[in-house]
């Protein structure tokens, strides 16, 4: 009773085996085996399949049963228990001397399971010498194949396979390249490809195959020659076109932007490819030609999340918000996380500025993650303020915040410091400040604020200190430069020094309104006035800021040109009738 069980039990392992589709040669190694493997301790003796006589499993079976049925058992338990080496053994012997298929096909996967490909090109080419017109085989033989490079044995192979199954030689042609992605030589299959599919010339998938490969290969022209070629033969073919862009990308995205438009321009209904130039149109900074195939793509498409989101964000780049804002309510029901607290924080801003401020806060409060967490948290904060919830419930908002998300702890501080600045209460904002540079100091911007605070209290030790720090830490910060020497100008101190911190600050940022000014006003203290007005003019031209205006009248008017004074003082106070800077000069010299 025992051997018939045992026999049974051989039997059902037999037919169990299943053959590899031929998908399984495309990319992987032949397929884990149905049973579970673990790792074996330590790898034994490599078995190896030797020559034996032909011996059919029925007449094995027939002429010695236990020795059959000992190695199948022996090979399926050794796979139970993680020794894949003694498992492999057992059935490329067996495979030997019996040359059945299932065997071979069962000694074939557990071989290129366990990486012993030496074994399973063995077991694999004497499976298909037995069995020649079993696809099943080839194919197996083909993954084999891959897996170790034999480029001249895989050819062949690849070329009967393609042939015998013409009825599907397009799709076989565009699966090939992912069959050989594990290929170690990737110029190597290139070149045999080539040769593979050179019956195919007329077949514009071959191109395709031979476009990806080229790629691969690192053969950029020959890539696009074959892709252009499978263009030609089916002009319309989507996949195709992308994958020029593809390739013209890499050396120049106007180039691919143009080739998706002609695309597009001959093929109107291209959905794929319209959508992949509007994308490459938004790369480019061309947002309006972006806008209309984004626009025309959602007129087709009227709920497709993937062009909701894009076309609202292009309209608000364009200011067009009676367009952005109800497809950003779209994105906030149905778009994902990520893009739900963009269109949250879009929508914040929108409400803010027409002045809906609790709609806005309500926004701005759905942004609980992502880039725009910290600064729609400040925009609450700042509104919470403004609507008059007091700054004692906008400093515990914003240090709330700091806690929830540690990383803008630094944007929260400053966020603060401004807040108490504006309430006029100075010197506890710069302590503020100097807390968290006593926690982490090195930071370029706290350490800015911080100058720009005590130098509002008269600590000009400190202003010093700060900006030097910062030159230090941040070399190309040209704000630092002209900040400390602008600070020692004002004061009438330290000139030349000032000047020279001026420079190099122009240096960095040659055409900032703001440095302009600064060189125009220590060169006014210096007391070269043609120089001031050359610096300060230019200064105000590209910013008509309230004090440079101020400086600019000063240096008119002592240079007696009392009218243009005036008239830069009379400009820039309708624009800024409040500026203490500007009211102050006006009084000084128009009692």
């Amino acid at each position: 009773m025992k051997s018939i069980k045992c026999a049974a039990a051989a039997a059902a392992v037999l037919v169990a085996f299943s053959a590899p589709a031929f998908a399984a040669a495309e990319a992987a190694p032949p397929a884990k085996p149905a049973k579970p493997v673990a790792k074996p301790p330590a790898r034994q003796a490599k078995p190896a399949v030797a020559p034996a006589p032909a011996v059919s499993l029925t007449e094995a079976v027939s002429g010695n049963l236990g020795q059959v049925v000992f190695q199948v058992l022996l090979g399926e338990l050794a796979l139970q228990r993680g020794n894949t080496d003694l498992a492999i053994s057992a059935y490329a012997d067996l495979a030997a001397r019996t040359r059945d298929p299932k065997v071979l096909e069962r000694a074939t996967e557990l071989a290129s399971f366990g990486r012993r490909f030496d074994v399973a090109y063995e077991t694999s080419r004497l499976w298909l010498e037995v069995e020649p017109d079993s696809m099943t085989a080839r194919q197996t033989m083909v993954a084999v194949l891959i897996l170790q490079g034999r480029a001249e044995e895989l050819g062949p192979q690849l070329s009967y396979l393609l042939e015998k199954d013409k009825a599907h030689l397009a799709d076989n042609l565009m699966r090939m390249n992912r069959m050989l992605a594990r290929y170690p030589d990737k110029v190597a299959a290139y070149q045999m490809l080539q040769k593979v599919l050179a019956p195919y010339a007329g077949v514009a998938e071959a191109h395709y195959a031979l476009a990806t490969a080229a790629y691969h290969a690192g053969d950029q022209k020959g890539a696009q020659a074959e892709i252009r070629q499978a263009l030609q033969l089916r002009p319309d073919w989507e996949q195709a076109a992308l994958l020029e862009a593809q390739l013209l990308a890499r050396e120049s995205p106007a180039a691919a932007v143009a080739a998706l438009d002609r695309f597009v321009a001959a093929n109107p209904d291209s959905r794929d490819v319209r959508l992949h130039l509007a994308r490459a149109l938004v790369a480019e900074k061309r947002y309006d030609e972006a806008r209309k195939h984004f626009t025309r793509l959602l007129a087709e498409h009227p709920d497709s999340p993937e062009l909701i989101y894009p076309v609202a964000v292009l309209a608000l780049q364009q200011n067009d918000v009676a367009t952005a804002e109800p497809l950003l309510k779209k994105v906030l029901v149905s778009g994902e996380p990520a893009e739900r607290t963009v269109a949250a924080f879009y929508l914040g801003q929108i409400h803010e500025d027409r002045g809906a401020d609790a709609e806005a806060v309500g926004y701005y409060r759905q942004v609980i993650s992502g880039e725009q967490f910290a600064a729609a948290q400040i925009r609450v904060a700042n509104l919470q303020v403004k609507q008059g919830g007091g700054l004692a419930m906008a400093i515990e908002h914003l240090e709330a915040s700091a806690v929830r998300y540690p990383p803008a702890r630094v944007q929260f501080s400053l966020a603060e410091a401004q807040l108490l600045r504006d309430a006029g209460r100075e010197a506890e904002a710069l302590a503020l400040l100097e807390k968290s540079l006593a926690e982490q100091p090195n930071q370029p911007e706290v350490l800015y604020d911080a100058a720009m605070l005590a130098e509002r209290l008269n600590r000009m030790d400190l202003v010093e200190s700060n900006l030097r720090r910062v030159i230090v830490l941040r070399p190309d910060n040209a704000h630092a430069y002209n900040a400390l020497g602008y600070s020692f100008a004002d004061r009438g101190v330290r000139l030349d020094e000032a000047r020279d911190l001026i420079t190099q600050a122009l240096a960095l940022a040659p055409d900032d309104p703001f440095i302009l000014d600064s060189m125009g006003w220590v060169m006014f203290k210096l007391g070269d006035m043609p120089a001031a007005l050359e610096h300060l003019q230019r200064a105000y031209r590209i910013k008509p800021d309230a004090e440079i205006a101020a400086h600019l009248g000063e240096v008119l008017w002592l240079l007696d040109r009392r009218d243009e004074a005036q008239q830069t003082w009379s400009d820039a106070a309708r624009r800024h009738p409040r500026n203490d800077v500007l009211n102050a000069v006006r009084k000084k010299y128009q009692p």
